[in-house]
């Protein structure tokens, strides 16, 4: 599989297989960021695994209702983090076209700056809307940690590590597009929501992976 036909398809239609391979390739897209969401994604899927693992259960009866909100919310943000982690490709190409523009005059030296500084500002939103999808996800993984079956409850320890991570690193998908911003003042705001979002997704998540951890010891 090539990029073209990886673009075409979306990570959503794509094996992992081939998803791997294109990944490993020398392909520009998918990168770190689609990764970082793929992650994400399968942080989503454990928690709806949780979710079915739990519904029905007489011992978990009197959450049941609230088990089938937050299964539906899982479901909703696996759909969610993989349409994040196909935008984070998306915004790349025309970044990398702008990258590409002639700069033999000082007009287009001008129209090049605009730009690069339009499409690095998109480049930077998306990885920073992916954290906040994150930091959402968490919030839902650390109620399973409480009202999920115990049966499973290594699971939303591996969901919620996975999501922690995912945030983390797809902070440097911002990072490494705000650094080359010329507006200092933009790229230090959305620095700073980056941070801020990234350090709750960090509290979130070690707290439910220290709990977990806790119990299963």
């Amino acid at each position: 599989m090539n990029k073209d036909e990886f673009m075409n398809m979306g990570t959503g239609q794509v094996l992992v297989k081939d998803y791997l391979e294109i990944l490993a390739s020398s392909e520009a897209v998918p990168g770190g960021g689609g990764a970082s969401g793929l992650v994400a994604a399968l942080s989503a899927a454990l928690g709806s695994m949780v979710c079915n693992l739990t519904s029905g259960k007489k011992k978990y009866a009197e959450y049941q209702e609230e088990i089938e909100g937050l299964l539906d919310k899982c479901n909703e943000y696996i759909r969610l983090l993989i349409e994040a982690a196909d935008e984070d490709a998306v915004c790349f190409e025309p970044l990398s076209r702008a990258y590409s523009l002639p700069k033999d005059t000082e007009e287009e030296i001008a129209y090049r700056n605009k730009v690069l500084e339009e499409k690095l500002e998109i480049a930077a939103r998306a990885p920073l809307k992916m954290i906040g999808l994150i930091k959402e996800l968490l919030d839902i993984l650390s109620r399973l940690s409480e009202i999920g079956s115990r049966l499973a409850i290594s699971d939303v320890g591996v969901a919620a590590y996975f999501a922690k991570a995912a945030a983390n690193t797809a902070s440097l998908n911002v990072y490494i597009n705000t650094g080359l911003m010329k507006n200092k003042t933009l790229s230090e705001e959305l620095n700073k929501k980056a941070e801020e979002l990234v350090d709750k997704c960090d509290r979130i998540g070690d707290s439910v992976f220290d709990k977990v951890k806790k119990e299963l010891k």
